[in-house]
């Protein structure tokens, strides 16, 4: 009896041992499950906090890089954006339209420099209310007697830039060899002018001094317009 209660404590005891070992080992998977379960949920939050500052970081980028983006005009070049296209308004507001013979007074008057040079000045002055181009050269016919209309070849001479503000003037001249003689070919009565890139033609007389023209019409030339400036 003696024996086997000494047995039986024995075996009481030792169950008492192993159940405490098995305790402390639950206790430590726990707290190892614990602590697993925490580290993921501090990445978690630290990745987050991570996302919403790269959030606001790309939010003020992106608004600075709209301030800055370069965007294409209607000509594909490149402007900074709400500057606008400089070079077209430039361009546009230099632009000068040829003059309109509608807006250009013109005569004639004879300005021979010697009994043998023949020359005719023909004026023209921008009566407009608006800046205009006569550069190059008027177109010119001579009307004879007969009713003829010969053109005038141009003379020689390359065309100037002429730009007339309102009340400014043009001119440019015919220019031929007086004939002495008494000989003449030619009967002259009105010049038919079309001033530089125009259609419209104006009849002006012929002045009654120039001398007369040696030859025929073809020896006529007419030169490119410039200002009296």
């Amino acid at each position: 009896m003696k024996h086997t209660r000494i047995a039986a404590l024995a075996a009481i005891s030792l169950a008492a041992a192993l159940s405490l070992t098995a305790c402390s080992g639950d206790g430590t998977s726990n707290d190892s499950s614990a602590k697993g379960a925490s580290t993921p949920s501090s990445a978690g939050s630290s990745s987050s906090s991570s996302s919403d500052s790269d959030a606001k970081s790309g939010s003020s980028d992106s608004g600075g890089s709209t301030a800055n983006d370069s965007k294409p005009d209607s000509g594909g070049q490149k402007t900074q954006a709400g500057t606008g296209s400089a070079n077209g308004t430039a361009k546009n507001s230099n632009k000068v339209t040829f003059c309109k013979t509608e807006d250009l007074a013109i005569d004639a008057t004879d300005a021979a420099p010697d009994e043998t040079s023949g020359r005719i000045n023909i004026t023209m002055v921008n009566r407009g209310s608006t800046t205009c181009s006569a550069t190059g050269f008027a177109g010119v016919d001579v009307k004879d007697a007969d009713h003829t209309s010969n053109p005038i070849e141009r003379g020689p001479a390359q065309p100037r830039v002429t730009i007339l503000k309102p009340g400014d003037a043009a001119i440019f001249d015919l220019a031929y060899t007086i004939d002495t003689t008494g000989n003449s070919l030619t009967s002259p009565t009105n010049i038919l002018v079309t001033p530089p890139n125009e259609t419209h033609t104006v009849s002006l007389d012929w002045p009654a001094s120039a001398g007369q023209i040696k030859g025929a019409y073809t020896d006529v030339q007419v030169y490119p317009t410039h200002t009296t400036k």
